[in-house]
């Protein structure tokens, strides 16, 4: 591991520790109150969710044109980092939903996208896992197919009709409101940082084992 790593996990571990005690002491909103406060995870995570699949993507065309192994790990990685992120954003989402607009879910153009985006994400990782030879290149064409669902799922809200609200509320909110959610998303960006860094470099001593393991039958 890089020499950053431990000392950004005990970061990240204090920004965890810090972040419920801004999102408490965040104003409640006028007309959902308390539920309201899910929002300071949902949409960070979200944020991550989608970030995550777009480094999957890029990484997957990086392998698709150069052929380098690392570049797929980073895919790999980052796919599983979209199913973990993309859990909690659809899990949350529905909590919110439920007590803020009377339903747990609706078939709308982000909700059905983002849905889509993160099955994408759990094919993919299916399809390293049981497609054998060749699916390295099969499930880098998945990943493009998931990043090209992302500014789709972030647009879609200004262009139909959707329970969500537009792209430009969260820069006209408050500071009392503004910073945790900010805050909380770093706190993410930091744990995506090291789950990523983490997960590639494993992949990365699991090819030096299979590599010792090869030399050694010959």
């Amino acid at each position: 591991m890089p020499k950053w790593f431990f000392p950004g996990a005990i970061v990240c571990g204090l920004m965890f520790a810090v972040a419920p005690i801004l999102i408490a002491n965040a104003p409640y909103e006028s007309t959902m109150g308390l539920v309201q406060k899910i929002f300071y995870v949902h949409l960070p995570s979200a944020l991550i969710f989608l970030l995550a699949a777009v480094v999957c993507g890029v990484a997957s065309v990086r392998f698709l044109f150069g052929g380098n192994p690392r570049h797929d790990r980073i895919a790999w990685a980052a796919a599983e980092l979209v199913v973990l992120f993309g859990i909690i954003t659809l899990v949350t989402g529905p909590l919110w939903a439920r007590k803020a607009w009377g339903v747990w879910w609706q078939w709308d153009v982000r909700l059905t996208a983002s849905l889509m985006g993160w099955m994408v994400a759990v094919a993919y990782l299916l399809l390293r896992k049981y497609g054998g030879p060749g699916s390295d290149k099969l499930a880098a064409g998945l990943a493009l197919f998931g990043m090209a669902n992302v500014p789709f799922i972030y647009i879609s809200v200004n262009y139909w009709r959707t329970i969500h609200p537009t792209t430009d509320v969260l820069p006209t909110l408050p500071p009392s409101m503004g910073f945790p959610v900010w805050f909380t998303f770093a706190t993410f960006f930091l744990l995506f940082i090291l789950l990523l860094r983490m997960r590639v470099r494993l992949e990365e001593q699991r090819a030096q084992l299979d590599a010792l393991y090869l030399s050694a039958d010959a």
